[in-house]
């Protein structure tokens, strides 16, 4: 390998913002970081290009979303994969209960793997597509990123809210435009105060985008 791939694969350094966004929680972060960047492009989690931004570009960009799920609710990652974000915040949020629902066997034993090693005790792993759930509509939020479209995304997210229950969503630079695209099935699936918020200004280097819409009734 030469240098140019060497340095192409090169782990990215833990920024200092790492301590100000997970606090007393760094330990863990730093574990699984570490993990999924020596572990996770060999178990198809990510791509051969993503351990040198690592903690920048996926880490923190989910872990900043932490503090708008509510205290002791149960919230569902719908998509889970590499458990981003849902096992990042699982680390940052202790007082949640987080169910990471994941159809692809590699990635629900990557994320059973990791939930043991970590000694994450709010984390139920289900396998299965976010469509298939049956527990009926009970969750408090359910959170996914860089899965699809919004208008694709509601009908696989919405059905699993109680009322009142919020859509958590990271997006990218075009959620605003997904939210005109998305209007049949805001209006079918009841959603409300339907918004696009960016946390993480000052914070992190790149502040994540997250769409937030409530359900009604």
């Amino acid at each position: 390998m030469d240098d140019v791939s060497r340095e192409t694969v090169a782990m990215e350094s833990e920024p200092a913002s790492a301590l100000v966004v997970f606090g007393d929680r760094l330990p863990l972060a730093r574990r699984f970081t570490a993990a999924l960047g020596a572990h996770g492009e060999e178990r198809g989690l990510i791509g051969p290009l993503e351990p040198p931004r690592l903690w920048n570009r996926h880490i923190l960009n989910s872990a900043i979303a932490a503090p708008l799920f509510p205290t002791g609710g149960r919230v569902a990652d719908v998509g889970s994969g590499a458990g981003l974000p849902g096992l990042v915040l699982a680390i940052a949020r202790p007082d949640v209960q987080w169910v990471l629902i994941e159809p692809m066997e590699r990635r629900v034993a990557w994320l059973e793997e990791q939930t043991a090693d970590l000694g994450l005790d709010n984390v139920e792993v289900v396998r299965a597509r976010g469509e298939e759930w049956t527990g009926g509509p009970v969750l408090d939020a359910v959170t996914a990123r860089a899965v699809s479209a919004l208008r694709t995304l509601i009908p696989v997210t919405a059905p699993l809210l109680r009322p009142g229950g919020e859509l958590v969503l990271l997006k990218g630079a075009n959620a605003e435009n997904e939210i005109t695209a998305a209007e049949k099935a805001i209006r079918r699936y009841k959603l409300t105060d339907v918004r696009v918020e960016t946390v993480g200004e000052g914070v992190i280097d790149e502040p994540t985008r997250v769409l937030r819409a409530t359900r009604g009734a």
